[in-house]
């Protein structure tokens, strides 16, 4: 059978539209490229540091990004007993919840693939101390994970989406969103949600050797060019993400999500809500 142009495309590969933002035709090959780039990243730092420690995010395509990695095509690449799991954000619901990011992760990979259970290091923000269960976090972090020169964890990776609002991780916009923090996980009250989340710092996100976003759909493509492009003042938190020293940042997206940044409106980024264009800031983050 012919293949469609679409599927043409796929074959392409995808185009870098700006340094660090790679366009690929569907969220489908998003979610295929975000699981090659898992496998990728697994195997360079299971050979330099001997272990490969990720944290992973909820959302739509990171589930079907893990049911790639839990396929025949790319669960028998990556050396499983040497991944350590943990997760970038929260809700406070309980691990069996519809809304769990653990929950989900476990469903879609982790009973999927042959990870000891000791490797996986979920977020109990179910506690009803939630307070303390972000410092017992902290904890396990500090077992696990080697610290770079500014006394932060450093994770080999780090998954993250961005919403409509410009939030990452559990980082929302007119919350405390700061580098000025000595805490590594938070617990931030989201108000328009009326509820806690547990949530890894912006220290810890700019302290990972790579941070990769994983962004699709039309309705994301707005903010997508007002975070790329724009200068929100103050900044949106997908903004303000940063890695330091060698850390790198992808941005992974469709031609849905990235059709602003393609339709020759690269010259200006306005925030979804400002009434005026923004000044172009084409600086998305390193890559490597």
């Amino acid at each position: 059978m012919a293949d469609t142009g679409e599927n043409l495309n796929a074959k392409a590969g995808p185009r870098e539209i700006l340094p660090g933002v790679l366009v690929y035709p569907n969220p489908e090959e998003v979610a295929r490229a975000a699981a090659r780039l898992f496998v990728d990243y697994a195997w360079q730092a299971i050979s330099r540091f001997g272990q490969f420690m990720v944290a992973l995010s909820g959302g739509n395509t990171p589930r079907a990004m893990f049911q790639f990695l839990a396929s025949p095509e790319f669960r028998g690449q990556v050396d499983w007993a040497k991944v350590h799991v943990f997760w970038s954000d929260e809700r406070a619901v309980p691990p069996d919840h519809p809304d769990s990011n653990y929950g989900m992760a476990r469903r879609e990979l982790l009973l999927r693939v042959p990870i000891p259970l000791s490797n996986v290091h979920r977020m109990e923000a179910e506690k009803a101390n939630i307070g303390r269960a972000a410092h017992d976090y902290e904890e396990v972090l500090r077992q696990y994970l080697e610290l770079d020169d500014r006394g932060f964890p450093r994770f080999h990776m780090i998954l993250l989406g961005m919403g409509a609002d410009g939030h990452t991780a559990s980082l929302f916009p007119g919350t405390r969103v700061t580098r000025q923090t000595s805490r590594w996980v938070s617990t931030p009250m989201v108000a328009k949600l009326n509820a806690r989340r547990m949530t890894l710092t912006l220290p810890v996100l700019d302290a990972a050797l790579r941070v990769v976003f994983l962004v699709v759909g039309a309705e994301k493509s707005e903010i997508l060019r007002a975070v790329l492009l724009g200068n929100a003042d103050p900044p949106y938190p997908a903004q303000m993400v940063q890695p330091r020293d060698d850390g790198s940042k992808l941005f992974l997206v469709d031609q849905a999500a990235a059709a602003l940044l393609e339709s020759g409106t690269l010259q200006t980024a306005s925030s979804p809500n400002d009434k005026a264009p923004g000044k172009s800031r084409p600086n998305p983050g390193r890559n490597k």
